[in-house]
């Protein structure tokens, strides 16, 4: 049918703590006919939400170096040691409603103020094109995958200058 599905981009897949995850600053298209959600990750450095809509691209880059394993001589016994990993990242992703992310009536470039009987809707040139970049330490612990990323994102032309940190658990890398 015409239902669509809402993807948020940012964060991490089984992110701890998702509601304190959620940047409830960047505006959904109510317009749209939305019915379903699903987070579009990852694209670490960012909370949920950096950008919304019903397509989406994204590109992962991560580097997993094994450390303890190319530092021990012989065979690892601990499963976490064993498993356990720095992993420098980028991440690069855009999410739009329209027929392009650059698109004036993409939602992202919408800022629809409301005053009384006034309604302004201002046109913005904002960037859809986001990037996050940092570090990771995963490992694995009681047959969990264990991730904390430290992440910087670089959104609408500015590096962030602090740090987000993820902490997530699943079954898988």
């Amino acid at each position: 049918g015409d239902l669509k599905l809402i993807y948020y981009l940012g964060s991490v897949d089984n992110a701890f703590a998702p509601s304190d995850n959620f940047n409830p600053s960047i505006r959904i298209d109510q317009t749209q006919n939305y019915a379903f959600q699903a987070v579009a990750t990852n694209m670490r450095g960012f909370k949920q939400n950096i950008r919304n809509g019903n397509s989406f691209a994204l590109m992962n880059n991560e580097l997993r170096v094994p450390i303890f394993q190319y530092l021990s001589p012989s065979p690892i016994k601990s499963d976490f040691f064993r498993n356990f990993m720095v992993v420098p990242f980028f991440d690069v992703g855009t999410a739009w409603t329209s027929t392009s992310p650059y698109s004036e009536k993409n939602n992202l470039n919408l800022d629809i103020i409301t005053s009384g009987p006034l309604v302004i809707t201002v046109n913005k040139n904002t960037d859809p094109i986001v990037m996050g970049y940092g570090f990771g330490l995963h490992s694995r612990l009681l047959g969990y995958f264990m991730r904390a990323d430290w992440g910087w994102n670089y959104a609408d032309g500015e590096f962030s200058k602090k740090s987000l940190f993820n902490f997530s658990l699943s079954l898988d890398f």
